[in-house]
């Protein structure tokens, strides 16, 4: 068997778990070719959030998806947001269709009632997320937080960050003084030195390190597992699981892609971004790629977030993060 060939069959094995197991939900689903309405005018539309990282960007900047979805008349319009939370109030009040985000934000939506569905994810990265520090900082571990202002954007994936290296540190999150800003802010307040530090994501990150000389005081590694998930409003899944089926095959598709182009990547990535190669570049060698079903363990993993936002009283009340899958989900046993 080839290695294209393996792929493609472990491509298609995994959106059969993605999907197959929605019974009387994902089944009563139209079939894409019928949902083409008359002249073939593209009279549906999925309406997609991304962000500055990971593969929807990827995917936007090679443009299959428009072109696989157009064959069945069907649209699709794309809108940026600079982070997760607010992409998720996007979703809750019906701006966009489907998006993807960190760990933290489908939590803090959830637990404000948003009505969403988690429809897969990629790996975990945990070095695509850190807490730097400027350049010259006298801080050298994480102890010395104790005290400090930490730029960061709320509910946010580097919020989990903050959390479990403060738990680490022995530091209590009642004593450092968070300082919630988005990161084109945060950015400034961390040049101009109006913040002791700053937990930030990829690409953000790298453009940190190699313009601003900033330097990692802790990245997630043995912290936090940092999933990137792809979810999808409950009606919008419930009506058009085919449509979800074709941009998850053409996500499994630009991974295939970018684990073998790195090259191509960071061109594709500096065009979306406006960011140079060299930090695009950095960014994307901490990505993981390889789109999968939301099994127990990461299900699992997610309740910790979740019961950790909670205990601390960042969240309005306790959630299931079970309640946020589709009924009858039949999810795989592991994430291999």
């Amino acid at each position: 068997m080839t290695h294209r060939h393996a792929q493609r069959l472990s491509r298609r094995t995994t959106l059969g778990l993605l999907f197959a197991a929605a019974a009387g939900v994902m089944a009563a689903g139209m079939p894409a070719a019928a949902l083409a309405q008359a002249k073939g005018e593209l009279q549906v539309q999925v309406r997609i959030g991304y962000q500055k990282y990971g593969t929807l960007t990827l995917l936007k900047g090679r443009g299959t998806l428009e072109k696989r979805l157009a064959e069945q008349g069907v649209g699709v319009k794309w809108t940026e947001f600079p982070a997760g939370p607010v992409l998720l109030e996007g979703l809750n009040v019906g701006s966009i269709d489907f998006g993807t985000v960190g760990e933290a934000p489908p939590i803090f939506a959830q637990a404000a009632g948003a009505n969403l569905v988690y429809v897969g994810n990629e790996p975990a990265s945990p070095a695509s997320e850190a807490i730097v520090v400027p350049k010259g900082s006298g801080l050298r571990t994480l102890a010395d937080l104790k005290g400090k202002k930490i730029a960061l954007n709320k509910g946010s994936n580097v919020h989990y960050l903050l959390l479990k290296a403060l738990e680490k540190a022995g530091v209590a999150y009642a004593d450092i003084q968070p300082v919630f800003l988005p990161p084109a802010d945060a950015r400034a307040a961390f040049e101009r030195g109006s913040v002791d530090a700053w937990a930030i994501w990829d690409p953000f990150l790298a453009a940190a390190e190699k313009q601003l000389g900033a330097r990692v005081l802790a990245d997630g590694k043995g912290l936090v597992a940092n999933y990137q998930f792809y979810l999808a409003s409950r009606t919008y899944a419930e009506k058009n699981p085919e449509i979800l089926r074709i941009v998850l095959d053409e996500v499994a598709k630009v991974d295939d892609w970018g684990r073998n182009n790195p090259e191509e990547v960071a061109t594709v990535l500096s065009a979306q971004t406006g960011l140079s190669k060299e930090v695009v570049a950095l960014a994307a060698s901490r990505y993981a790629y390889g789109v999968k079903p939301v099994s127990v363990d990461v299900i699992a993993s997610q309740q910790r977030v979740a019961d950790a936002f909670s205990s601390l009283k960042l969240i309005p009340k306790p959630i299931f993060v079970k309640d946020a899958l589709l009924p009858a989900r039949q999810l795989a046993t592991s994430t291999k």
